[in-house]
């Protein structure tokens, strides 16, 4: 199955040869366009990969599909399937192009208030919204026999957006500020306190059938730091600060003192200690929540994001599996569409311990904000030398094997929101700012002991 809860299960209980010869087994295309800057092409590339959350959205609900297809062939016909996380980062995107001029304000307005008015009428457990949702119905769409219910982790993914459409809206005309009123109610809504099931930490699921029965709780490290961050921030049912030390903090056993290349993880990243895990775990949680001079007890935000994405590139350029076309222009492993052995295509969550030979260019594209040269590198690279191959209607596709002449022509909402949101965080900060000076977000990241420089936390 698509998506990355189910596959990182199985991750969560146990815990590239020099650019120049390896690109010798990879043809090149060039008949791409050449000539860009590097902010045109950050442009180009923002400005078409938003196209998925506008052009390509659910139409009826307006929320991010989990998925485009451009042949137009589904799984099971699930076009209309929207996804809660992905239309966080979607919410997101919808304010950058609003900013961008890709669209006019008025007609972000308009959808925003579409999306609100859908998302106040589909199913909600104890205020969270279920991982799929029905866009023609809003009812859930279960993403496993037992997980039929609310699913907390997506839904802050989805809340960050949410809040940051109400700081984007709250000053404006008054349509706008209704809107913003909306999702303001929308979020307060969730009840963050249940999802304890009276322990000090978070679940990520619960069902009216199944209660907890998936038994996941959060413990760090992966992508779920934000959950932590938005229970604390709500005033309506937020946690104790416990949860955060003694559950997801594991009582200070999230620390690290291992090193790979030199570069320090600074935290554990469960199941993947000796690398570190997908580069989506040094995005999910950041599109909103600005590490840059963050920190608390545990870590530097900036150094863990920095130094996971660096060894990340590292490992790809050593190209110890010596997978063709892997270097400084060719790099960044994370979960996304797969190849499988006999050339059809999966889902698998790439990285350095898990190397299927697999690029995603939303690694590379949305760590700009963390290594800004290295990811350029691949943006170019991609644009000006495989554009034919791995250029479509909604951006960069999703997985790329380009030494076995494969690419999986295919878009996911969790791959493609990030992207549109780190490159305008990188080019504005526009996002962080939003997110970052929200007042229940500082007084949140007070509580549990967070410092920011940037923002006077």
């Amino acid at each position: 199955m698509v998506r990355i809860s189910v596959l990182f299960l199985a991750f969560a209980f146990f815990g590239c040869g020099k650019t120049d010869k390896s690109k010798e087994n990879v043809q090149e295309n060039t008949s791409g366009v050449t000539g860009l800057t590097d902010d045109q092409l950050l442009d180009a590339v923002q400005k078409q990969t938003f196209k998925y959350f506008w052009d390509y959205a659910e139409p009826n609900s307006g929320l991010a599909r989990e998925r485009y297809h451009p042949d137009g062939v589904y799984p099971e016909n699930d076009s209309n399937i929207v996804t809660t996380g992905g239309s966080g980062f979607g919410l997101m995107a919808l304010v950058s192009g609003m900013s961008q001029g890709y669209i006019t304000k008025d007609q972000g307005v308009e959808r925003l208030n579409k999306i609100a008015n859908f998302l106040g009428k589909a199913d909600r457990f104890h205020g969270a919204w279920s991982h799929w949702i029905d866009g023609n119905t809003g009812k859930v769409k279960p993403f496993g026999t037992k997980d039929n219910g609310g699913d907390l982790v997506e839904t802050s993914f989805l809340v960050a957006g949410m809040i940051t459409v109400r700081e984007y809206l709250k000053d404006g005309s008054e349509k706008e500020k209704a809107v913003a009123q909306k999702y303001d109610a929308l979020w307060k809504g969730v009840d963050w306190q249940w999802y304890t099931n009276q322990k000090n930490v978070l679940y990520w699921h619960w069902s009216p059938s199944y209660a907890w029965q998936m038994n996941f709780p959060l413990q760090g490290y992966n992508e779920c730091l934000i959950t932590y961050v938005m229970a604390a921030s709500s005033p309506t049912h937020t946690i104790d600060a416990k949860a955060y030390h003694e559950g997801w903090a594991r009582s200070g056993g999230i620390v690290s003192s291992k090193t790979k290349y030199n570069i320090p993880l600074i935290l554990k990243h469960n199941g993947a200690e000796e690398f570190g895990g997908p580069l989506f775990w040094a995005h999910y949680s950041y599109v909103g929540l600005d590490p840059n001079q963050l920190s608390d007890k545990y870590a530097n935000y900036w150094d863990l994001n920095v130094n996971q994405t660096k060894i990340n590139y590292e490992y790809c350029v050593q190209n110890p599996n010596k997978n063709a076309g892997y270097g400084p222009e060719y790099w960044g492993l994370t979960a996304s569409y797969s190849r499988n052995p006999d050339g059809s295509i999966g889902y698998n969550a790439h990285m350095p311990s898990n190397d299927q030979g697999v690029i995603s260019p939303t690694a590379a594209i949305s760590s700009i904000v963390y290594t800004p040269k290295e990811s350029m590198a691949v943006i170019r690279n991609l644009y000006e030398n495989h554009k034919d191959e791995t250029w479509g209607d909604a951006g960069f596709y999703d997985a790329l094997s380009l030494g076995n002449k494969w690419v999986a022509k295919r878009y996911l909402a969790i791959d493609q929101g990030p992207e549109v949101v780190m490159i305008e965080n990188y080019r504005t900060g526009l996002l962080w700012k939003l997110f970052m000076n929200a007042p229940e977000v500082k007084q949140g990241l007070t509580k549990l002991g967070f410092k920011s420089g940037k923002y006077g936390i």
